[in-house]
Order: C-alpha cells, then sequence, then structure tokens
C-alpha cells in the first residue's frame, strides 16, 4: 500500500474511497488538533491565576489587618502556593504518563495515610470546629483531602480504562471502584466537610457513568450513598439550620443568611462597570470571610458585570478544553488520558458552578470555594497541579496526531 492510502486508511477510509472520493481525503494538517491548543489553555491558567490573586488582594486586605496582619497576607500567601503550583505543574509537563498511571495506586495510598494522620495524631490542626488541615514541622499547614479527590479520580481512571478494555473481571473492578469511593468518602466526612464529600461523590458518580456502568448499578451505588449522606446531615445541627434557612430565608435573615443576602446586595451594586477595584465596600466586615467562599461577591462588587463576564469567559474556555481534550482521547480509544481528562475538568468546573451557586443563593452555604480566586493555598496548589497533568495530556495528543499523519 502507498503512503496516501496509508494516510487515507488512517482516518477510516477504504481503498475504493481512495479511487472515486479523492475530496474526501484529509490530510493530516487538516485533521490534526490547531497547534494553538495547549498554548490557549496554558494562557487561560495563567489569566485565572492572576485575575484571582488580583481580586484575591482586593478582597483580603481588610481581613488581614483586621487580624493584626499585614494588608498583603493572604495575597502573598495565595502568591507563594501559584508560584509552587505553577513549579508542579511544569514538572508534570515532562512526567511521562506511563510513570503517572504506575504511580496512581500508590499516589492513593498515600493521600489515605495522610487523612488518617490528620484524624488521628497531633499533628492535625483543627481550625473552626473542623480537623481537616495537617501540620508537619515548619512547612505550611495543607489540606490532604485535596490530593486524595485527585488521587481518586486518577484510580478510578485506571480501573475504568481496564473496564472499557474488559481486562480482567468488570464485577471486580466495579466492586474496587465503589469501595474505593466510599473510603475516601468517609474519611472526608470525618473530617467534617460535607459538602466536599458530596461533590467527590458527584465526581465520582459520573466517571463511572461516563465509563459505560449501566444505570441500575449505578442506582444501588447512589443508594447505598444516599442513606449514610442522610445520617450525616441530621447529625449535625448547623447543617440542618443551613438547609432550613436556604429554604426559609424569612427564618434568620440575621443569621446564616446574612452572607448570602449581603453577597447579592455586593453582586448587585456592582452594575455594568463596577464599583472599580479597591473600592468594593461589602468586603469592609459585612461578608464575613469573603476572601474565600464569597469571593466572586467582591469581585462583582468591584469590576461589575464586565469582570464577572471575564471570569466566565475563562472558565467556559478552560471547560471547552478539558472536554474536547477527553472526547479526543476516547476517540482513540486511549481510555486512561480520557478518563483522566474529564473527571479533572469535571471536578473544577462543577467545583465552580457550585460556589457560584452558593452565592448567588441557589444553592444553601456548603463552603466550596472558587477555583484560581478563593483564599485556600492547598486548593491552588492542587488546581494547578492537575491543569498541569491536562497540558501534558494535551501536548502528548497532538504529537501523537502528527506522528499518525
Amino acid at each position: 500500500m502507498d503512503k496516501g492510502a496509508r494516510v487515507v486508511r488512517s482516518y477510516g477510509y477504504d481503498d475504493w474511497e481512495l479511487q472515486d472520493t479523492p475530496h474526501l481525503i484529509k490530510t493530516p494538517a487538516e485533521t490534526r488538533p490547531s497547534d494553538l491548543g495547549p498554548f490557549l489553555f496554558l494562557c487561560v491558567v495563567i489569566a485565572l491565576v492572576g485575575y484571582g490573586l488580583l481580586t484575591l488582594y482586593s478582597a483580603s486586605y481588610d481581613e488581614a489587618i483586621g487580624n493584626g496582619l499585614p494588608s498583603s497576607y493572604y495575597f502573598l500567601r495565595q502568591l507563594v502556593f501559584a508560584l509552587l503550583g505553577f513549579i508542579g505543574f511544569t514538572l508534570i509537563r515532562y512526567v511521562p504518563m506511563k510513570w503517572i498511571r504506575f504511580v496512581v495506586p500508590w499516589f492513593l495510598i498515600l493521600s489515605v495515610i495522610l487523612m488518617i494522620i490528620t484524624l488521628t495524631t497531633r499533628f492535625g490542626v483543627e481550625r473552626l470546629g473542623a480537623k481537616r488541615w495537617l501540620q508537619i514541622g515548619p512547612l505550611p499547614s495543607f489540606q490532604p483531602s485535596e490530593l486524595l479527590k485527585v488521587s481518586v479520580v486518577l484510580f478510578l481512571s485506571v480501573v475504568m480504562s481496564k473496564w472499557k478494555a474488559r481486562e480482567g473481571s468488570r464485577v471486580a473492578l466495579l466492586a474496587v471502584a465503589i469501595v474505593t469511593i466510599l473510603i475516601s468518602a468517609l474519611l472526608i466526612i470525618l473530617q467534617r466537610d460535607y459538602s466536599t464529600t458530596l461533590l467527590f461523590i458527584l465526581v465520582s458518580f459520573s466517571m463511572l457513568l461516563l465509563g459505560g456502568v449501566k444505570l441500575r448499578h449505578m442506582g444501588i451505588f447512589a443508594f447505598a450513598v444516599a442513606v449514610p449522606a442522610v445520617v450525616f446531615l441530621f447529625l449535625e445541627p448547623y447543617r440542618i439550620r443551613r438547609v432550613v434557612s436556604f429554604l426559609f430565608p424569612s427564618i434568620d435573615p440575621t443569621g446564616l443568611n446574612w452572607q448570602v443576602q449581603n453577597s447579592l446586595k455586593a453582586i448587585g451594586s456592582g452594575g455594568i462597570f463596577g464599583k472599580g477595584l479597591g473600592n468594593g465596600g461589602y468586603k469592609l466586615g459585612v461578608i464575613p470571610e469573603v476572601q474565600s467562599d464569597f469571593i466572586f461577591a467582591s469581585l462583582a462588587e468591584e469590576l461589575g458585570f464586565f469582570g464577572v463576564l471575564v471570569l466566565f469567559i475563562l472558565f467556559i474556555v478552560f471547560a471547552l478544553s478539558g472536554f474536547s481534550l477527553a472526547n479526543r482521547y476516547a476517540k482513540r480509544q486511549q481510555w486512561f488520558a480520557s478518563y483522566v481528562s474529564f473527571g479533572i475538568t469535571f471536578m473544577i468546573v462543577w467545583q465552580t458552578l457550585v460556589n457560584l451557586a452558593v452565592v448567588t443563593s441557589l444553592l444553601p452555604p456548603t463552603g466550596i470555594p472558587l477555583p484560581f480566586f478563593s483564599q485556600g493555598g492547598t486548593n491552588l496548589f492542587m488546581v494547578l497541579c492537575e491543569c498541569g497533568l491536562l497540558y501534558r495530556l494535551m501536548v502528548e495528543e497532538m504529537k501523537e496526531t502528527v506522528t499518525d499523519g
């Protein structure tokens, strides 16, 4: 077979199509993804980090001063984690995918061990009644749950890629996946992080569904999760108050609804162009912890509709880049890369949607941060490492396409 026929076969055409329908022949240059794909994604990530740091500084300086800290304290701390995250981003860029797949089980085991250490030893740090942070010596404290979420997504990608390729018993693979999800969810909820647990289960559920697990099996899984989820919901009175306050805002207008109601006022006061960066008033003690879960309200107040529009555009481009990458790998039947791309993108995008829904009173307060924006070094570091893996897959996919051509 000559070179032209091989090119045509590689894109799904037969020899007779080469002779009779030359207008259908596509050259590799016409079919491969744009070389701008990885570059565009990198620009979006850098823009999100920069936008987030700028917004965080404006939203947090009053809180820092009120706590007796330098005005730039939260900003500089976040900047350090951003730089560490970009170092991780760069390192992951050059790690072979076969190495990443090999270390996934060990990565998961390490995450579970760190979660147990946080819960059971003096290294676990309790804040606001929740023991979620691990402090080892002079190192900055971090949340092992962020590491656990990523490791489970990677592990499920390994399991579901074997499921899709019919490697081994499907029953055993499904059992391993569900047990991993349930144990991980239990460890997260023992840290009194109910909202993160629900988000984690939703991401895991979506990956199983994408992998082709039948709906009836997913129904059993959902029931197995729903029962303990309801039990844990009613174990903590403050969770019940949050739900009741969300459903009946007039019951407690100055209590749990205070943040949400003032958040809506801040968003509405921004108008089209906003009050100007640094000129917001609701961050001055009106919205508690505005630099964390409610940072979107400060952004909308100061930068207005156009500032919000820029944020939406960046996240939409991010989502399209990740999901299209997963789709392209699925067409190549490279299932591990496809599931990793989907899982990471879905987790970041869904976390963003939940945060925005809370700030705009579409969901009860959950404590889910806004990726790239909310104060929280561990979350930013892990998100950037996840983005590094997505970028790694984009570059690899582009090289494979060129090689196939």
